[in-house]
This record gives C-alpha cells, sequence and structure tokens, in this order.
C-alpha cells in the first residue's frame, strides 16, 4: 500500500486530490496538509511514502518543505525515504526548478488527468522520476541555461563506463529499470548496479537529478529519441 499526504492551500484542489487517489486499492490517503509547515511534520510523524506538494503556500512554501523532507536525517527508515511530488501549472518559475536541486522526485501539472495523478504516485513511490510531458522541455530549458554548481564536471562525466552512459541516456529519456533492462539486454538488478554507480560517481540524490544531469552535461539533446540498440550476437542493420 502506498501512502501519501496531500498538501495544497487550496481546499477544493487538496480534497479533490485526496478523492482521486482513495479510489485507488494501492494508494492510502494518510492525511492532508493546509501548507509547508504542517506538510513537513505529517511527513515526520507518519512516515508516508509520498507527500503531494504544491509549490507555491502560505509561510515555509513547497521547495522549503520539500528540502527538509529530503534530508538524510529526516526519515526514520534511510532505506525508504520520504519521496516528494510536485505539483505546478505551465509556468516554469523558479521555485520549479529549485524544488528539483531541493530532492523532489517529479513534477505534475494541477490540470493533469486523475489516471495521470494515480500513475505519478506510483511511479515516485517505487523509487523513479516522473516529469510531465507537458512540462519537460521547459524545465530541460531552464537547466540548460543555468550556471549550476551541482552539474556534473566533464571530469566526472568521463569517469562513467560505456554501459554506465547508455543506462543514464535512456533515464532520461524516461524508461523504468525493467525498459531499460529490456532495451540494453541484460539484466533490471545489473540496471539498478549500474545506476548506484552513476549516482555515486556524478554525486547526484536521486533519479530527477539524473535526467536533469543527463541534458545539463549535453549527453541527451531535447526532442530525440531513445537510442536504439542491437542485441547480443546480432549484426547491426546496413
Amino acid at each position: 500500500m502506498i501512502r501519501v499526504v496531500v498538501a495544497d492551500d487550496q481546499p477544493l484542489v487538496r480534497s479533490g486530490i485526496a478523492m482521486i487517489l482513495t479510489g485507488e486499492s494501492d494508494i492510502d490517503v494518510v492525511a492532508e496538509a493546509c501548507d509547508g509547515d504542517e506538510a513537513v511534520a505529517l511527513a515526520r510523524q507518519l512516515q508516508p511514502d509520498v507527500v503531494i506538494m504544491d509549490v507555491r503556500m502560505p509561510g515555509t512554501d513547497g521547495v522549503a518543505a520539500t528540502r527538509i523532507i529530503t534530508e538524510d536525517r529526516f526519515c526514520a527508515n534511510p532505506d525508504a525515504p520520504v519521496k516528494v511530488l510536485m505539483l505546478t501549472t505551465y509556468n516554469i518559475q523558479d521555485a520549479v526548478y529549485q524544488a528539483l536541486r531541493a530532492g523532489a522526485s517529479g513534477f505534475l501539472l494541477k490540470d493533469a488527468v486523475p489516471t495521470e495523478l494515480v500513475r505519478a504516485v506510483q511511479v515516485v513511490a517505487a523509487g523513479n522520476a516522473w516529469l510531465d510531458p507537458a512540462v519537460t522541455a521547459e524545465l530541460i530549458g531552464e537547466f540548460a541555461a543555468r550556471h549550476d554548481p551541482l552539474r556534473p564536471t566533464p571530469e566526472q562525466m568521463r569517469e562513467l563506463t560505456p554501459r554506465e552512459r547508455d543506462v543514464l541516456v535512456l533515464i532520461a529519456h524516461g524508461l523504468s529499470n525493467s525498459e531499460i533492462a529490456g532495451h540494453l539486454f541484460i539484466g533490471e538488478a545489473t540496471v539498478k548496479t549500474h545506476f548506484g554507480r552513476i549516482l555515486m560517481k556524478l554525486s547526484l540524490r536521486d533519479r530527477a537529478q539524473a535526467v536533469a544531469a543527463a541534458y545539463q552535461s549535453g549527453l541527451v539533446q531535447p526532442g530525440t529519441a531513445p537510442p536504439g540498440t542491437t542485441p547480443p550476437g546480432t549484426a547491426p542493420p546496413r
């Protein structure tokens, strides 16, 4: 069961999200918060799997609350960190970029259809990143235009093995671990091992930051499709 806290200062939005998620057999909305301070307090007390966090709220906003919740010492169980799914609008502002750097695992537009909301919660709870397709292009543009002190250096990028680079490219294109395994003809456990080494070598926190790093470094270009692969022992097409 995926345990969720919903944080939004608009009661109708908050209740609507909770109502949609409560109808799912694998999701349990354990609490609702009206601002960032309450979201932090409830997340600390209840240790949910996911906090759905509005970007702009009175008092402690969603960015500051996300930064607190994703701190290493916040969770009682370091192996089960509380993940944050950020709610945003079509207007990608500085706060959204900062939320990603603070540790948010994904972004969802407030006018997304219910099935997208449910899927986003499931994906983030599983430890993957969720970037709404309508948000991704503009968000990538924000990354590319900034000088980010956390951006992997060319030296760090050169530390990646060819297979780790392959995995990072496919992560940036939004593939899950199982999809990457099928794409590269390797085991899913091997994908997880490669991903762990990528995070370590590039000093990244999670999958969302890995996506940003792939675009910031130029490893992946906006608008491109995932590269094709050839099964082992098969000659590439002429």
